[in-house]
């Protein structure tokens, strides 16, 4: 198994898994490298390439565990949208639209309590299915599924006390 190709193919997927947990593009990061470094460590240790996946990403949610219970992180986030990026070019108001959609869920599920939030991310934004993100989270697949209800009905019950008018501007798979 080369390191570089196993790099390429999990890097983005990787670090968008971290940033959303970290909300800190620098945080992200120092956590992207760790996770990478660790895997380059051990990747010789793999013997078995189909849970290749499950295991990067297993490192890289231990790590933010590591982050949010160390004493020196910092709270602070200077940027508006550490995590987003604006969508690619088609209609000016559409892009607006969609960014300002992805703006509302972002500042939605931060409301989210941690556990809540990786299951959302994993589950909803990066499409990843169940059984895999209870792989990637080292829960039961039915925990999965009770976080994943939960969290989509604290979302419903946060929308609905900020009273958003239309709830067909998120998502519907989130909701």
């Amino acid at each position: 198994m080369d390191f570089y190709e196993v790099y390429e193919q999990h890097y983005d997927r990787v670090r968008n898994f971290i940033l959303a947990s970290v909300k800190n593009r620098w945080v992200a990061d120092d956590l992207v490298q760790e996770t990478f470094l660790r895997v380059l460590q051990n990747l010789t240790k793999v013997r078995d390439e189909t849970k290749l996946s499950s295991w990067i990403f297993r490192i890289a949610a231990n790590l933010c565990q590591d982050y949010f219970r160390s004493p020196s992180r910092k709270v602070l986030c200077f940027e508006d949208n550490p995590a987003g990026e604006l969508p690619g070019e088609s209609s000016l108001e559409k892009e607006i639209e969609q960014y300002q959609t992805s703006l509302l869920v972002q500042d939605l599920i931060k409301l989210l309590p941690e556990p809540m939030r990786r299951v959302i991310f994993l589950c909803d934004i990066k499409e990843e299915s169940h059984q895999e993100a209870a792989k990637i989270l080292g829960i039961s697949l039915e925990n999965v599924k009770v976080r994943l209800h939960r969290a989509r009905k604290q979302l419903k019950t946060i929308l609905e006390e900020k009273r958003f008018s239309s709830l067909s501007a998120v998502p519907g798979k989130i909701l």
